[in-house]
C-alpha cells in the first residue's frame, strides 16, 4: 500500500477574476437580505444555481467558475487569513 499523499491542483488561470466573482455574488445576496455564507454553501454542495440570486447577473456570473474553483479560492484566502493571525 502507497502511504503518500496525493496532491490535488485546480490550477486556477485567474485567482483575481474569481475572487472578483465571489465579491460580486457576495454583494448582489447582501443586497437581497440573504445570508452569503448558507446560500455559497447551498451553491457548492449541491450545485443547484437557485441558492444564488438573479439579483445583478449574481446567478449567471457564478455559473462561469467551476464550484471546485470556488472552494478553492475561499479555503486559500481562509487559510492565508489564519497564518496571518
Amino acid at each position: 500500500m502507497d502511504n503518500k499523499t496525493t496532491q490535488f491542483d485546480f490550477g486556477l488561470n485567474n485567482v483575481n477574476e474569481v475572487k472578483e466573482i465571489i465579491k460580486s455574488v457576495l454583494n448582489a445576496l447582501n443586497e437581497k437580505g440573504y445570508n452569503p455564507v448558507s446560500q455559497i454553501i447551498g451553491y457548492i454542495l449541491s450545485g443547484d444555481p437557485t441558492y444564488i440570486t438573479s439579483h445583478n447577473n449574481a446567478r449567471s456570473i457564478i455559473m462561469k467558475v467551476e464550484r471546485d474553483e470556488l472552494l478553492e479560492e475561499i479555503l486559500n484566502d481562509y487559510l492565508e487569513n489564519l497564518k496571518n493571525e
